[in-house]
């Protein structure tokens, strides 16, 4: 099987790194703490010490980071990918960062004779877990016939979209839908609760008709249960919405539904509660309809 390269081991590439692993693929991973790192190496991986040593040792590497200085800072920095990578390396990046920076570093990178894709990925946790994520990728089409083998171990919904930057778009577009449908779900529940009704029999209703989703399904009922253990961290997606907002900026795109959603993150955040779940909307919502 193929050596491939994972720099990022969090709440989703950790997971992805690992079904990498179970496939065969030997791995050689890093990640700036060393936890993550010695989780997989026990089951397999190699570490190294930087992007530049993780690039020098396979012709594939796949970054899954936070945000778009993370990835210009593994690719494009002092000891990154691209001072350690040979002529016909594969990039896959699987972050979620600006449709801008992702053309920015194909750009660079294919100056180099490296191919790169952004193949940013939506499913959460649960889908990193199984595998079953949906991968939706930009740049060069024989670049993604490449790795189409490789994505094929991490999801299961796998599209070619167009030129670099345009997973990032669709990524864009993507978690405007998940934001605007966690709201609703959460805005909702809200107004079942405080008219007194069964909460969990209204989910249960709303699931069988033409409300039904998976947010519905996976955040109804992480609100019922009243957990909100990170599957998505609620930084993470206020983030993601700073990204939608700045393209609909550049391209004249008025997003009303975008900016409230975004403002009420913002509230959550100024309350401390950045690590929960995106689902921790709900929380909101609980306090101004004066929910106890």
């Amino acid at each position: 099987m193929q050596p491939i390269g994972f720099i990022g081991l969090g709440i989703m590439g950790k997971p992805m790194a690992r079904n990498l692993l179970k496939a065969g693929h030997p791995l050689v991973v890093y990640n700036r703490s060393l936890p993550a790192m010695e989780a997989l190496a026990a089951e397999g991986a190699v570490l190294a010490d930087s992007p530049k040593a993780v690039a020098e040792q396979v012709d594939v590497v796949i970054s899954c980071v936070s945000d778009s200085p993370d990835v210009e800072a593994v690719t494009l920095g002092s000891n990154g990918i691209i001072e350690g990578a040979k002529p016909g390396l594969l990039y896959i990046d699987m972050s979620t960062i600006a449709p801008a920076t992702a053309r920015k570093v194909y750009i660079a990178l294919k100056a180099k004779g490296i191919d790169a894709l952004d193949a940013p990925v939506s499913g959460g946790d649960i889908g990193a877990q199984q595998g079953t994520l949906s991968i939706m990728v930009g740049g060069d089409e024989p670049a993604f016939q490449r790795s189409l083998p490789i994505l094929q171990v991490m999801g299961k919904n796998i599209v070619y979209i167009g030129e670099a930057g345009a997973g990032q778009v669709t990524k864009a577009c993507n978690q405007i839908v998940v934001a605007l449908t966690v709201q609703a779900v959460a805005e909702a529940l809200t107004l079942a609760k405080k008219s007194g009704v069964d909460v969990a029999r209204v989910r249960e209703a709303l699931m069988g008709g033409f409300a039904q989703s998976r947010v519905l399904d996976v955040h109804g009922k992480r609100i019922l249960e009243g957990d909100f253990q990170p599957g998505f961290k609620l930084d993470l997606h206020r983030k993601d919405m700073n990204i939608v907002l700045q393209t609909g900026r550049e391209t004249g795109v008025p997003l009303f539904g975008s900016a409230q959603v975004t403002s009420m993150m913002d509230a959550l955040l100024a309350q401390g509660k950045g690590d929960l779940d995106n689902a921790a909307l709900m929380t909101l919502y609980e306090l101004l309809a004066a929910i106890d």
